[in-house]
């Protein structure tokens, strides 16, 4: 299921004209509209933490919108969204931490 919804993000850039040969976007336009949409996402999660209710549909549309932002950023650099995360999970699989004011922080090499 998450290859083909892969698949048709790739096809509705290129159809969009954002990606392939015809394709006028660039890469630092896309990742400033990744950006715009990860600020979305994050007021969601404020929204999200304050009703608890209500929001959830506003920060699954968020982390959707990014995640299509960066399946498009990955295609303008010539890159495979799959591989790209393949990478950073291959990075982070053993790594050790501990949580600290809610959030993962990695330790020292």
């Amino acid at each position: 299921m998450i290859q083909e919804l892969i698949d048709n993000v790739r096809a509705w850039g290129i159809a969009k004209g954002i990606t392939g040969p015809d394709g006028r976007g660039t890469l630092l336009a896309q990742l400033s509209k990744t950006q715009e949409e990860l600020t979305e996402t994050r007021d969601a999660a404020v929204r999200f933490d304050l009703e608890q209710i209500g929001s959830s549909w506003l920060l699954q549309d968020g982390i959707g919108d990014c995640t299509v932002t960066l399946i498009l950023a990955a295609e303008m650099a010539g890159l495979r969204f799959e591989d790209c995360l393949a990478a950073a999970y291959a990075e982070i699989k053993g790594r050790t931490g501990k949580m600290k004011g809610g959030q993962f922080v990695k330790d020292a090499p």
